[in-house]
């Protein structure tokens, strides 16, 4: 999915090789076509959706660090559940000398693989 943008721009590039076949042009003539819009394309599209996105949005994983979870099943250094974001998550205490309780508020340190890390 990430690389569907750019494959967009490449397809206005072929389409303007096409043109360029359609009006009598050689394989030489469309293939430079084709690069140069391509790149065009890709070096001024790619930067303004660059700025066009949030610079403090966070999304996937990253938007669930810092985020507070309730512990379902008992969770201690060696694992757990918790409800986090509204799906239930394997986690573990970042300190595992530290367990928490089912019912308990803990915050989420980061993400591991499939686990939480909470403390």
């Amino acid at each position: 999915m990430t690389a569907m943008p750019e494959f967009g721009m490449f397809a206005v590039g072929a389409i303007a090789g096409a043109v360029v076949a359609g009006l009598g042009g050689g394989v030489v003539a469309q293939v430079v076509v084709f690069v140069v819009v391509s790149t065009a394309l890709v070096l001024v599209v790619r930067p303004l959706t660059r700025r066009a996105q949030h610079p403090g949005m966070r999304t996937g994983i990253d938007a669930l660090t810092g985020r507070q979870a309730v512990v379902l099943e008992r969770v201690d250094g060696t694992g757990g559940r918790i409800k986090l974001a509204g799906e239930v998550w394997s986690a573990r205490a970042l300190d595992s000398s530290l367990s928490f309780e089912p019912g308990a508020q803990v915050d989420v340190v980061e993400i591991d693989g499939a686990t939480a890390v909470v403390m």
